[in-house]
Parts: C-alpha cells; sequence; structure tokens
C-alpha cells in the first residue's frame, strides 16, 4: 500500500505593483521632513517668548489728581426794593427833585459796572427834550435819601434824556471796577430838571399833561481773565 505525501503549495506572489517602492521611500522621507521642520517652528516659538520677555521693564509714574473747574458768578443787586426813583407827577415847569440809589456787587470774580439808559418811551409833545439829568457816582447816601452822600470826581453837566447818548454797555458811563469781593457797593445820586429855558410861552404850554418813562440800567461785566 502505498503512503501518499501531501505538500503544500505556497500560493503564487504577486507581483508589487508599479512605484510602490518609491511610495514607502516618500513616506518615510515625509516623516523626515516633518520631524526636521518641527524643530525650527519650536525655536521661532521659543524666540517668541524671549522676544515678549525682553519687552518688560521698571516703571514709576506721578499724578496730580483733584483737578476741577467751576465758574465765577456775578450779581448787581440795589436798595430800591423794587421801586423806581422817580415817580414824580404834575412837575411844573423849574421843578427839580434829587435821588440816590446804592448798587451792590456781589460777584465772585473782577468786572466793570457801567451805567446807561433804556426803554425810553417818548411822548408826543416832546418832553423829554426838557427833563434833563445829573448823575454823579460816590458813596454814602441810601435810597431815596441822599444825606451823607461824597461824590467821587467831577460832576457832569445836566444833559436831556432825549440826548443821552449811554443806551447800552458799549456806551455805558461811569464805569466802576470791582475787584471780585462780594459786598462791593457803589453809590448814585440823579439829580433832575424840568428845563423850559429859552422856551416862549405857547411851547411852554405845549408840554402840559406829557409823561416820559425811562430805566436807568447798571451792567457788570467781568474783566478778561490774566493768562
Amino acid at each position: 500500500m502505498h503512503s501518499t505525501t501531501t505538500r503544500s503549495v505556497p500560493a503564487p506572489t504577486e507581483p508589487a505593483p508599479a512605484g510602490a517602492g518609491r511610495t514607502a521611500t516618500r513616506q518615510r522621507l515625509g516623516r523626515r521632513v516633518a520631524t526636521l521642520a518641527a524643530a525650527p517652528l519650536a525655536i521661532l516659538l521659543a524666540g517668541g517668548v524671549v522676544w515678549q520677555g525682553s519687552q518688560a521693564a521698571f516703571t514709576s509714574t506721578t499724578r496730580n489728581t483733584g483737578n476741577a473747574w467751576s465758574s465765577g458768578r456775578v450779581m448787581l443787586t440795589d436798595d430800591d426794593k423794587g421801586a423806581a426813583a422817580f415817580t414824580v407827577e404834575n412837575i411844573v415847569p423849574g421843578q427839580s427833585g434829587q435821588k440816590c440809589i446804592v448798587v451792590t456787587s456781589d460777584s465772585s470774580v473782577a468786572g466793570v459796572v457801567k451805567l446807561y439808559q433804556r426803554d425810553l418811551q417818548t411822548s408826543g409833545q416832546g418832553l423829554e427834550k426838557h427833563i434833563t439829568l445829573i448823575l454823579e457816582e460816590g458813596t454814602g447816601g441810601s435810597f431815596n435819601d441822599c444825606t451823607g452822600f461824597v461824590p467821587a470826581g467831577t460832576t457832569g453837566s445836566p444833559q436831556a434824556l432825549s440826548n443821552i447818548t449811554a443806551v447800552d454797555y458799549s456806551t455805558g458811563v461811569h464805569p466802576w471796577s470791582t475787584t471780585g469781593t462780594p459786598g462791593e457797593a457803589r453809590t448814585y445820586r440823579a439829580t433832575w430838571a424840568f428845563d423850559t429855558s429859552g422856551m416862549t410861552q405857547q411851547q411852554i404850554d405845549a408840554l402840559q399833561g406829557a409823561s416820559v418813562h425811562s430805566d436807568l440800567v447798571w451792567e457788570f461785566q467781568n474783566t478778561a481773565p490774566q493768562s
């Protein structure tokens, strides 16, 4: 009886595809390149850390704190208590009168006060041409009482209401310089007269029943600040 020996025959090996060896070589080179490329990147990152660290420095500061600005205040008052200095009725030619008023500056800044006339309401007969006014400044006296008044400077000439050219601050008269200390005061004396000199009797009679009104204004403006 013959025995049969069985041999295993190895399966035929398929030839490697063309270029497979080159692909494997590229993969190995690629891994090497990647590995080598990582080193410069790490160096660059480390360089960045060093650069940032080189910006550190010792510092010191000083500060001026609490700066603030507040505006000054300007305020003028008088002692007339809301009453007109002159409310004279039934005046006749040649009549005159006198009143005083005290103006007080409660301003916290230096400035100049000026006096001028506003809102002159004339009459049809022209009475404003024959009511004259003398304005003086000084010290002493009070509203409606000029006892103790002492003029400062010379006394001006009488001027008809219609001829008064001081009608705003720029043309104002009797400039009074204040220092910015609240409570500074100045007294003003006004003397009026019904002047009919040089007129005919007919002209004088034509002024009967006429009336005229005006306001006296004291205005404060602060002086320019020094640089």
